[in-house]
């Protein structure tokens, strides 16, 4: 076989061709890689979402009103955002597959836990119309200041072992997928996370028919620990340590290849380079999108429309959208991962651009439908489709291609991070302006603000990630931009072998 030569002074040490090591053993063994790292990710994403699907259930029984749960969310979410940011250089020195088992451990404890706080409950709370008639009288000498702080801390051990999901997930398959493949393969690995939330947003509502809401997080629980022994004996950090050899994915230099993956090197790569902080700031407008619409989407159903929350599963709408949703971010993640493999050669910028401006009408379109809903569950699923195409593209791609084989998961905890913490600022902000905008006798009407704050990120991510529109992943990990008609451009692919150029 003839391969392009590689760049620099010194050739690499001889090893098979990534286009050897695709035999049919080698792609099923992959396959069962990534296929039980995807079950286990969309448990954790179970594991998270779980709240938000039973959030009124929960806010029944101790009186919680939108600002208790905008403070525990947001707990959560700036715990992930800033955990990341150290678990990431974790997870690049101990490897993905200790980091998921020591997150997937962590958030089944801490989901058990959240569910026995049942038991802190002497008499439930009275409410009617979003209003509390009579608080909950609870146990241990404990007032309601103090659970929302319980639940907070509670719901931000979880969010901390939530952490090295993502990190661990990409740390793992940068290793097993090259620089050409990774857009389109964001996109099916978002079939496998989408179906933890559709488990937490379908199955969880239905569960309260036949069992109280503390089930919501016992179930996960148990789910993580079984996944927790596959993913123990069944998943391999790299090729070599499958017995398939050495991998070349094409996202680092001779030099790079070269260089153990010491703690300096990794924050050097990541953080030293404009690319990456514009990825991340755009990466916390995704997030302050993304968790506003899903973490509030069944309150506001709830509310509005003043369905309980034993009715929640079989009002249609809702059913409509939770099942639709993750469908659609099924679909988003997959066109958006060809479209910039194959009519952006591999630019996430531009794909990401299209997908901000797909959010920003939906959000105009769902404050125009906020009193009906089934206008507004059809826009809450192409919301779904956009936020997803954003956000494959980020987590999935940007990460791997920016981060290379010994930083990915530095890039992933930078980007995932401003993610979360997006969530959390945007999160904690709609608690405050839906208690402000509450008035009596108006059940549900305070939601009209609503779709205003993810409308001022989507403009705002649209513009921060055009900055990027010509920058090329390639090896080194830089976002080298493409030159003008009649220069060259930046070589993604040329010191791939020949049958990877394509």
């Amino acid at each position: 076989m003839v391969t392009a030569p590689r760049p620099g002074p010194d050739p690499l040490p001889p090893s098979a061709s990534s286009a050897e090591l695709l035999t049919p053993e080698f792609r099923l063994r992959r396959f069962q890689n990534w296929f039980f790292l995807g079950l286990m990710y969309g448990f954790f994403y179970m594991s998270r979402y779980n709240l938000g699907a039973v959030q009124s259930a929960v806010a029944e029984q101790f009186g919680w009103s939108h600002d208790d749960y905008g403070t525990i969310t947001s707990a959560g979410l700036a715990t992930y955002g800033c955990a990341v940011f150290l678990n990431g250089p974790l997870a690049d020195r101990i490897g993905g597959k200790r980091a998921i088992l020591i997150g997937a451990a962590g958030a089944a404890f801490f989901n058990l836990l959240f569910g026995l706080c049942h038991l802190l409950i002497v008499k439930p709370a009275v409410m009617a119309g979003g209003q509390v008639i009579s608080q909950a009288q609870l146990g241990a000498g404990l007032n309601s200041t103090s659970v929302i702080a319980m639940f907070a801390v509670l719901w931000a051990c979880n969010h901390y072992f939530q952490s090295f999901g993502a990190l661990s997930i990409v740390k793992i398959n940068a290793a097993w997928f090259r620089v050409t493949e990774r857009g389109k393969f964001a996109g099916i690995f978002g079939i496998m996370i989408q179906l933890g939330r559709t488990l937490a947003m379908v199955l969880l509502p239905a569960l309260l028919l036949i069992v109280p809401w503390q089930y919501a997080f016992f179930v996960p629980a148990l789910l993580l620990t079984v996944i927790w022994g596959f993913c123990y004996f069944l998943i391999q950090n790299t090729p070599a340590l499958a017995g398939h050899g050495e991998f070349d994915t094409g996202d680092e230099s001779p030099d790079e290849a070269r260089t153990d993956a010491s703690l300096g090197f990794v924050l050097r790569k990541v953080f030293t380079r404009k690319a990456p902080w514009i990825i991340a700031l755009a990466s916390f407008c995704i997030g302050s999108v993304r968790h506003v619409v899903d973490g509030w989407y069944p309150r506001y159903i709830s509310s509005m429309f003043d369905v309980g929350p034993r009715e929640l599963f079989s009002f249609a709408p809702y059913q409509m959208a939770s099942v639709a949703m993750p469908f659609a971010a099924v679909v988003g993640g997959l066109v958006a991962g060809n479209a910039s493999d194959r009519l952006f050669q591999s630019r996430r910028a531009p794909v990401i651009f299209f997908a901000f401006l797909g959010m920003a009408v939906c959000m105009l379109s769902l404050r125009g439908t906020i009193y009906n809903p089934w206008g507004a569950a059809v826009v809450l699923i192409a919301v779904s489709f956009f936020v997803q195409s954003a956000h494959s593209l980020v987590g999935g791609a940007a990460s791997m291609d920016f981060g290379g084989r010994k930083a990915v998961a530095t890039a992933a905890g930078l980007f995932d991070g401003a993610q979360y913490l997006g969530g959390a600022l945007a999160g904690k902000a709609v608690g405050k302006l839906l208690l402000r905008y509450k008035a009596p006798g108006l059940h549900g009407h305070e939601f009209e603000i609503w779709p205003y704050v993810p409308l001022i990120f989507a403009v705002l991510g649209a513009l921060i990630i055009s900055r990027l529109w010509n920058a090329l992943p390639g090896r080194g990990g830089h976002g080298a931009p493409i030159a003008k008609s009649g220069g060259p451009t930046y070589p993604l692919t040329a010191s791939l072998p020949a049958e990877q150029q394509r």
